[in-house]
């Protein structure tokens, strides 16, 4: 009575090369990647060659289209920029308030004023235009 065993290889994977090649690559990618911090609204300003730099200004306007106007970071449309403007003053001295006022290039001029308008209504005159530098040819 002879038994015929088959002896089975016992087989084990070995994850340590695994576990180093996704680290790796966890690594590569968190170095590699950038994260975009701005607003997220990329505009083509106009250039200037009286550009000057501001700091940290109190209120920020900035114009993309009439149905697309943000208030520091409150999104409106040019029929509700009176309303959200006079929620931004109401309990300041709208006199002492600096306003930053950010436009595409190829806005509609009638736009931009109709924002001035806005704020000029609500007492906020001190208003600066963002533009950027225009870069000399020599």
């Amino acid at each position: 009575m002879a038994r015929n065993r088959r002896i089975s290889p016992k087989i084990q994977f070995d994850l340590t090369p695994l576990i180093d090649i996704v680290l790796q690559l966890v690594i590569f990618f968190m170095i590699t990647t950038t994260f975009k911090t701005a607003p997220g609204i990329t505009l083509q300003l106009p250039r200037s060659q009286t550009a000057q730099s501001i700091s940290t200004p109190e209120l920020r306007v900035v114009v993309v289209s009439p149905a697309e106007i943000y208030v520091d970071k409150t999104k409106t449309d040019l029929k509700g920029l009176q309303s959200v403007l006079s929620k931004r003053v109401s309990g300041s001295d709208a006199k002492q308030i600096r306003a930053i006022l950010e436009g595409q290039s190829a806005s509609e001029y009638q736009l931009i004023i109709s924002v001035l308008d806005a704020m000029r209504f609500n007492g906020i005159e001190n208003v600066g235009l963002i533009t950027r530098k225009e870069k000399v040819v020599q």
